[in-house]
């Protein structure tokens, strides 16, 4: 092994090849002799650049419409021959193998072909077998080959060519080949995730992580795994922090239930609710949305179902707010918004999201179904003998989405689509209930003709009575207490409507 080696011999087989003109022209200029196959070949000799192809190098064609190309002892000895070892180069000088010093791979588009909605069989096309085999290879022997293993490496490679004239060193090699097992490894977790069906294994695989300001607090360290660009268009702002995001997340899956509904729209605070309704239009949704709690509101997250015009943008700019979200802006909104340099206004588009929710627990992770089911009419069995009204069905559904997105325990209290206030995160549904009711009663609210929404079941029929007598008409609970009958006996007692759906929707 080599410290410093001076590459006299480079294989190339890309899928990518934009950016591979001046590195292919950079070598040769540097005397480096050029092997490839197929496409990768003939865009290098389209350059003016002489290549061998590796075809000749082996004797043997490529076979299988291109499925086997490279998978051969004479390059793959080439590659892993270790340079120091005398037993390794007798063996090539026998079978004639020449040194390989550089391998440059860009891989099939696994991932790529899998979001675009494939077929299946073009999906299994895209698995690459050769070009992973490859930098493997290289990677494994980086103390005395360079492995350039992604397109994304194609510019720090170039810059290497120039800055020392195709002379590589240990920390370059091992620099690369550490990217290169990175990517071998994010392939490889694509692939089976595709695959995957049982759910008894858990991979994930992020590249170009997002390192924060800091984590929920200045002395933690925060990195975001994903693609932001993929769920908003920026407009304007400041970065967003470790807890804009989580807030930011919470809106966009709370506003998701709302996603087909009237112009909707909810303010957030540490992930929960403080404001929501659903109105004719916008302008008029956020101002019942900030009514429900216009202290809470400030430094908020922000979030319409639809586009915010500019009587909508005009209030809103009146209020101190971290992050704007909607589908879309008119100009004149985004012209007002704007006034305040660090705000943060985004454009929702359209993306797939997660099927499961992962969090660390213990020494490990936690992995669940996303709660996938919003409560409908189709699922009231109404148990009381007094029926809700088609009015208190709209608000009952209306708050037990609320509900789901709201930390446990929670109790939500509405009217007429709008939020009246919401318990959350209490350790007793008594606690959450009495919560919801100062809360509604501080802003001004008349719980009278209100209906309540919980997120779990009633184990005693003590939060009916007390939300009876705040002036509650209408429950919705999943039901499923060995006592429903306390409550249910109580709200015939007292001409309450109770409907349950069979379905909690505990959030911890």
């Amino acid at each position: 092994m080599q410290d410093a080696i001076q590459a006299k011999s480079a294989l190339i087989s890309v899928f990518n090849k934009e950016g591979l003109a001046p590195i292919v022209t950079k070598m040769h200029e540097l005397g480096i002799t050029l092997y490839s196959t197929g496409g990768t070949a003939a865009f290098i000799e389209a350059q003016g650049v002489p290549v061998l192809q590796v075809e000749d190098l082996t004797s043997y064609p490529s076979i299988l419409g291109g499925r086997v190309k490279t998978l051969h002892p004479k390059v793959f000895g080439g590659i892993l021959n270790r340079r120091s070892n005398e037993n390794d180069q007798e063996e090539l000088a026998q079978y004639s193998i020449p040194h390989l010093d550089i391998v440059l791979v860009d891989l099939y588009p696994f991932e790529d072909t899998v979001k675009s909605g494939a077929s299946e069989a073009d999906i299994i096309e895209k698995i690459d077998i050769g070009g992973i085999s490859l930098i493997r290879a290289a990677a494994k022997n980086y103390k005395d080959v360079l492995c350039v293993s992604s397109v994304d490496d194609y510019d720090a490679f170039l810059a290497l060519l120039e800055s020392k004239n195709g002379k590589t060193e240990l920390t370059d090699r091992k620099q690369f080949a550490a990217n290169a097992f990175r990517v071998s490894s994010h392939y490889d977790t694509h692939i089976f995730n595709f695959f995957e069906e049982d759910n008894d294994a858990l991979k994930l695989s992020y590249n170009d992580g997002k390192v924060l300001r800091y984590g929920e607090n200045p002395h933690q360290k925060g990195t975001f795994f994903g693609d932001f660009d993929e769920v908003f268009f920026k407009h304007h702002g400041k970065a967003l922090s470790y807890n804009n995001l989580l807030d930011v997340d919470a809106a966009v899956q709370l506003m998701a239930e709302f996603k087909d509904d009237a112009p909707t729209f909810a303010i957030l605070k540490h992930n929960n609710a403080c404001g929501l309704a659903t109105r004719d239009n916008i302008s008029q949704a956020y101002t019942d949305a900030l009514a429900g709690d216009p202290v809470s509101a400030f430094g908020g997250v922000l979030i319409a179902n639809t586009t915010i015009d500019p009587p909508t943008a005009e209030k809103i700019n009146t209020l101190f707010c971290e992050v704007v979200i909607a589908p879309a802006f008119e100009a004149n909104a985004l012209k007002v918004l704007k006034q305040k340099k660090n705000r943060i206004l985004l454009d929702l588009k359209s993306y797939p999201q997660p099927s499961t929710l992962v969090r660390s627990c213990l020494n490990g992770h936690l992995v669940q179904e996303r709660d996938g089911i919003t409560d409908d009419k189709s699922m009231l069995d109404e148990v009381t003998e007094r029926k809700a009204t088609a009015q208190e069905i709209d608000d009952l559904l209306f708050a037990s989405k609320i509900a789901k997105h709201t930390k446990s325990n929670t109790i939500v209290l509405a009217k007429n689509g709008q939020l009246f206030a919401a318990g959350t995160g209490q350790t007793s549904r008594v606690d959450a209930l009495n919560q919801s009711i100062e809360k509604a009663k501080h802003f001004g609210f008349d719980l009278t003709g209100a209906v309540m929404a919980s997120d779990a079941f009633f184990p005693f029929p003590d939060c009916v009575e007390i939300a009876n007598k705040a002036g509650i008409v209408a429950v919705i609970q999943p039901g499923g207490s060995i006592k429903d009958q306390l409550s249910i006996d109580y709200c015939n007692g007292n001409n309450l409507a109770m409907v349950m759906t069979g379905v909690r929707h505990f959030k911890h």
